[in-house]
């Protein structure tokens, strides 16, 4: 798997996975010419490859979007993980069980308790009301009625839908249904949740506020998140990791950060033409490490040399241990005494840290011409980023990114 092994552990593994559509598909794999492709092995074998030889992981508490165009085989492969589709081949572990060796009993224990599904078509039961339908799950399950009840009005609080509980479906909107298919999915109380395309099925808007509810959701419960959808805009919104899906195969994964900035081919990069670079670009991604810097006791003269040396109009004024206490610039001490410390005329500028968007600094690069300081969570300073690199990155041509 490409993705950076954080100190968290994989929820989810898939390796090596392949689903192929047809009469024989175990006799197509072992037979199967690598180089053809999709079409032309649909064409000769009559089978259709759906998932072809995908691995990743997906780490706890992450969501993990995959994304692609209609027939990429990403509703597929989010079935094959709860073998709602038989893989043909191929393995996958939730946690450090094996679900290939599942019995069908386990499986129906697997997808009752530990991970729930949300649809594009919400899949409501039109007869039952709003509350009843939130605690399915759990009447499955066996779950006494007033603890149903009293676990569904909870999550439906927690889906923004007080009051709505003795309602019918019909009596909702669109987005209020997907609400009550989210909710419905978090009253079992999964793990892992699923969902595919959730939100296409709704309006603009509507859909942006379901994808604000389900970050602000997530950013609460933690779960662990497998996103499919076709929208490269609401991958990039959803996703801490993105995987790009073509004829059935990964062609890229990476966070949206690395996505955005190095496509890894004409596909991926056609995708992010129309992604506002600056707001998924964060400043590490254009900062300098290389800034002018110097201590608080040394004297302006010293420091002036320092940015001449430099061809930089200021110099960071940072302590022995490397934390930012100011900025001298060249305009501040014209006409100054230069033996006096350095310290005495360092000006506090905004700092920003590696991890923030390159659109928070926009307003602050209108206002000064002065480079910006970046700083860790320590205030130790790190780099600089300067306006034209700020420039660059909003147009998104330029100068490459690092």
């Amino acid at each position: 798997s490409q993705m950076s092994q954080n100190q968290s552990k994989p929820q989810i593994t898939c390796s090596g996975l392949w689903k192929i559509f047809g009469s024989n598909p175990e006799k197509i794999l072992q037979n199967l010419d690598p180089e053809l492709s999709r079409a032309q092995v649909q064409e000769r074998t009559g089978h259709v490859i759906a998932v072809k030889d995908v691995s990743f992981e997906v780490q706890e508490g992450e969501t993990f979007v995959v994304m692609g165009l209609s027939g990429s085989g990403k509703s597929t492969l989010v079935r094959c993980i709860s073998r709602l589709v038989e893989p043909t081949k191929g393995g996958v572990w939730i946690d450090r069980d094996d679900v290939m060796a599942m019995s069908e009993r386990q499986l129906i224990e697997l997808r009752r308790h530990r991970m729930s599904m949300v649809f594009q078509h919400f899949g409501l039961l039109p007869h039952r009301r709003v509350i009843e339908n939130i605690g399915y799950g759990l009447e499955v399950r066996g779950m006494a009625r007033n603890e149903r009840e009293n676990k569904a009005s909870e999550v439906l609080d927690m889906v923004g839908l007080q009051g709505w509980g003795n309602h019918y479906p019909r009596e909702l909107s669109g987005g209020m249904q997907q609400r009550v298919g989210l909710a419905r999915a978090l009253a079992v109380d999964p793990e892992i949740m699923l969902f595919d395309e959730p939100f296409s099925a709704l309006d603009p808007l509507i859909r942006r506020d379901m994808q604000d509810e389900l970050l602000k959701l997530q950013s609460v419960v933690r779960k662990t998140m497998v996103f499919i959808t076709h929208d490269f805009l609401e991958a990039i919104k959803m996703g801490d990791h993105i995987a790009i899906m073509k004829d059935g195969e990964f062609v890229q994964i990476g966070t949206p950060e690395e996505i955005v900035a190095n496509p890894a081919d004409d596909y991926v990069r056609d995708f992010s033409v129309d992604v506002p670079r600056h707001k998924v670009l964060t400043v590490k991604s254009i900062m300098k490490v290389d800034c002018c810097r110097c201590e608080p006791e040394e004297s302006v003269g010293t420091s002036l040399q320092k940015m001449d040396q430099h061809g930089s109009p200021i110099a960071y004024v940072v302590d022995s241990k490397g934390a930012y206490l100011g900025t001298l610039s060249h305009d501040q001490v014209i006409g100054v005494d230069h033996s006096e410390p350095a310290k005495n005329f360092a000006v506090e500028q905004r700092t920003t840290s590696p991890s923030a968007l390159i659109e928070s600094l926009i307003v602050q690069a209108a206002r000064s011409s002065h480079s910006i300081p970046v700083v860790d969570a320590e205030n130790h300073l790190i780099g600089c980023v300067d306006q034209k690199s700020i420039l660059f990155a909003i147009e998104g041509s330029g100068a490459p990114l690092t």
